[in-house]
């Protein structure tokens, strides 16, 4: 369940930024913002949240964000829109208004999903690592 309201989060503030930008400099169909707002929400949370926040914490996942949804939106209009101008720095203008929101979406992740889903794939953090390691070894003792 916490799951769906991570993807919900993601997806309001794509598709808000999306609609936006894209709606007002390009003039394109609701229904090409849409599925523009579902792929970068998906690509941005599987690749973002699921793999790269786990293994190397919240700054490296916020600058890979930025990255992906990038590329991912500046791919996804030049096919959706076409080749109209401005895309490019509509684009980057879009990564960086969801990058600023990715920051509180990944508070959020670490908050809210269970112990074993955080360490399915691995941690946070190399600091939270070494604590548990530190900790297990003077339980033994």
């Amino acid at each position: 369940m916490d799951h769906l309201k991570i993807l919900g989060i993601k997806f309001a503030a794509i598709f808000i930024t999306v609609l936006s930008l894209f709606g007002i400099f390009n003039h394109a169909s609701l229904m090409s913002l849409f599925w523009m707002g579902v792929i970068t929400t998906v690509v941005s949370y599987l690749i973002g949240d699921m793999i790269i926040l786990r293994r190397f914490g919240n700054i490296a996942a916020t600058i890979a964000d930025f990255g992906l949804v990038f590329l991912t939106l500046w791919f996804l209009s030049a096919t959706f829109i076409g080749t109209a101008h401005h895309i490019l720095p509509i684009s980057f203008l879009s990564a960086f208004f969801i990058t600023c929101v990715e920051m509180f979406v990944h508070g959020y992740i670490r908050n809210h999903l269970s112990e074993t889903e955080r360490n399915d794939r691995g941690t946070f953090s190399q600091f939270q690592t070494e604590l548990g390691e530190e900790h297990d070894v003077e339980e033994e003792k």
